[in-house]
């Protein structure tokens, strides 16, 4: 509740003006000489003074007091979840021709086999830079996760009734910040583990199972649409650490509409923090 309060209290001055912007509006904006504090810790937010009110992006409040910000663009809003943490939005990077690969240097493959990387690797992004990572303390120790994951689901029933789902490409995307140096590694391995949870709750859906096997349409195709990779932000819900529940609560709440799921990796400045887990439905 503290957090809440925090957040309406700036809500009012959670845009930030442009230069340009706020001159054609008639106002002077200046750098804010205050300085900013969350329950009694000082946070550096870019702040305006503008008619005597502070200004800031809405972004940085959110990562500052921990609620997730994210924009839809096919509906041009901004959307704000307070019961979640905040999550860096992962970008779409700009492509480049990567160069040939260097001795040494790792090269995700296309591949859904499960890969672990050590402190000392040094990564091949999309973008053509090397990324060093410096830190795997996190991995499989999270302070909210139970313990190294067990293997992938086996199947409760005969998937071969199911057309081959094409896996997406492994991309490694990778930007820099004032907040720090990120990467996302699209986790294919976990992708495998979201996808396969899926499976195993089918027969649990009258609309895509009936009388002992799988429910197919007039087309000869069955019911469940189902995609290995996001495009687009409109309904997305990401969490993490992995909860299985986490995905079958929300493909339960509507089974006969179309899913995509995803999972990757996240480090800031070399070290790992998280899997995201992502899924949309719609």
């Amino acid at each position: 509740m503290k957090r809440f309060q925090f957040f309406l209290g700036f809500l009012c001055g959670a845009l930030c003006f442009g230069g340009t912007v706020a001159a054609a509006a008639g106002l002077l904006a200046e750098p804010s000489a205050q300085t900013f504090y969350v329950d009694g810790q000082r946070v550096n937010l870019e702040a305006y003074a503008i008619n005597g009110h502070n200004y800031v992006q809405l972004r940085d409040v959110g990562r500052a007091v921990d609620f997730n910000v994210t924009y839809d663009g096919t509906t041009n809003s901004v959307r704000i979840d307070t019961k979640n943490p905040y999550m860096e939005a992962v970008p779409t990077p700009t492509p480049t021709p990567a160069p040939a690969q260097t001795s040494g240097v790792i090269t995700i493959p296309q591949s859904d086999e499960r890969l672990v990387l050590k402190e000392g690797d040094q990564v091949l992004c999309d973008d053509g830079t090397v990324y060093e990572i410096t830190d795997m303390s996190l991995y499989d120790k999270s302070m909210f996760a139970s313990g190294p994951l067990e293997a992938l689901p086996s199947p409760t029933w005969d998937w071969s009734q199911l057309p081959e789902l094409e896996l997406p490409k492994a991309e490694v995307r990778h930007f820099q910040t004032e907040h720090g140096d990120r990467l996302f590694i699209r986790n294919l391995y976990e992708t495998r583990r979201m996808q396969y949870t899926i499976y195993n709750c089918i027969p649990n859906c009258p609309i895509l199972w009936e009388n002992g096997k799988l429910k197919l349409g007039k087309d000869g195709n069955p019911f469940l649409r189902l995609q290995l990779s996001i495009t687009g932000t409109k309904g997305v819900q990401p969490f993490w650490p992995w909860r299985e529940d986490q995905l079958t609560q929300v493909f339960y709440s509507a089974p006969g509409a179309t899913f995509a799921v995803e999972a990757w990796d996240v480090f800031k400045d070399g070290k790992f923090l998280y899997t995201k887990y992502n899924v949309q439905g719609y």
